[in-house]
């Protein structure tokens, strides 16, 4: 992508300080939903857009002005309060699928699990009940699926029922410490209105809100994000009137004028967030916000323009991956690099250092660690900091 489009991609995406301040629900509406899997991208994420802290960004969750549900794909993210209806809609596909397989290879009726979901709903309240918990308050409604179960994943009927009960938004997921970055989690009721749209109707309000978010993207690129066939994207699209703005790249009509007289900034922004944030996972295409240059450099053995997704956690300036970075626990540190190019990022500069001491304060006093996702460990990540350093 040329500096124009990635200069105004960051742009978009809030990293160029234009949302300091801004509440976290309201940085996840303009931005987009924020992956999660048990790491620190939301709060990272959070924090380089609107200068969140951990604190800040908890509260946000346990008023329920933001939540980690099921949404695109069937995946965890971070969204805000008024896209949980759209997301769980979504996301319903991935558990009503999981039903459909156990129906067929696991002798599990629809209404056995049906039967299950109103033991499990009657049997939650206010107070988070763990999935043991849960199990022994709903006694035989719970059944075990023996070996087969257990090689395609599903040991009891339990999952089932607790993935549909969260795609109607029945029950919600939250977890025990209120961090989004520690996966130990209880259920409770929740009885959330879905309201009345159709599947065909929540696919075309993604579809609004993915190019508000990542314009300019591609087909393929909301195909990614959405999960959509290719079929259904077209048809979810096919109402926006988008513009395409060269190379396939398409943007919603409202926005090409400030698009094109956009101005880059001429120096320096850097942001640290994860390997996972929205300013690659959105589009899911690591190239594309490479140099072409940096794309044939190899990180693990790698080449970094071969890569779905990035190796390690990511520095960006004016929306170009120029670094990477992780913490070393031991140490309290920030590890990183950048790679040689241009003379305002080719060095150490002030603004570099100044947002990765930054970073590195935000890790060690609030969040301890700063994990990928829920199984990184300081161990895991041994290989990568020795990388860096060297």
């Amino acid at each position: 992508m040329d500096p124009h489009s990635c200069a105004w991609w960051a742009h978009r995406q809030g990293l160029d300080g234009t949302l300091l301040g801004a509440a976290p629900a309201d940085v996840l509406a303009r931005t987009g939903w924020a992956r999660s899997v048990g790491g620190s991208g939301p709060y990272l994420g959070l924090r380089a857009r609107c200068g969140a802290s951990r604190e800040e960004t908890d509260a946000a969750v346990a008023r329920l002005e933001i939540h980690e549900l099921p949404a695109a794909r069937g995946c965890a993210y971070v969204l805000p309060a008024a896209d949980y209806a759209l997301g769980l809609t979504v996301g319903a596909h991935a558990p009503e699928a999981e039903a459909r397989q156990a129906a067929k290879h696991l002798g599990v009726t629809e209404a056995e699990v049906e039967g299950l979901c109103a033991a499990v709903h009657d049997a939650l309240g206010d107070v988070p009940l763990d999935p043991a918990k849960i199990k022994a308050a709903t006694g035989d409604a719970v059944r075990s699926l023996g070996a087969d179960g257990k090689k395609r994943g599903l040991s009891t009927t339990l999952p089932l029922a607790l993935g549909l009960l969260q795609a109607r938004g029945q029950i919600r997921r939250v977890a025990v410490s209120g961090r989004l970055d520690q996966q130990r989690y209880g259920y409770v009721r929740w009885d959330l209105d879905l309201g009345s749209r159709t599947v065909e109707e929540a696919r075309a309000e993604l579809a609004v809100r993915y190019f508000d978010w990542a314009a300019p993207a591609t087909l393929a690129h909301f195909r990614w994000f959405s999960g959509f066939t290719a079929a259904a994207a077209k048809e979810a699209v096919a109402g926006l009137g988008l513009v395409d703005v060269g190379e396939g790249l398409l943007m919603p009509p409202e926005l090409v004028d400030d698009f094109r007289s956009y101005t880059p900034p001429t120096t320096p922004s850097y942001a640290l967030v994860a390997g996972l944030d929205g300013i690659h996972l959105l589009h899911r295409d690591l190239a594309r916000i490479l140099e072409p240059a940096d794309a044939e450099r190899e990180f693990g053995g790698r080449r970094l323009g071969g890569l779905a997704d990035a190796p390690a956690h990511v520095i960006v300036d004016r929306g170009r991956l120029v670094g990477l970075w992780e913490y070393d626990v031991a140490a309290q540190e920030v590890v990183w690099r950048v790679f040689d190019g241009d003379s305002d990022r080719g060095t150490a500069a002030a603004a570099l250092r100044a947002a990765v001491a930054a970073t590195e304060t935000f890790v060690r006093d609030e969040l301890d660690d700063a994990r990928a996702f829920s199984l990184d460990s300081p161990k895991s990540r041994e290989p990568r900091v020795a990388e860096l350093r060297g």
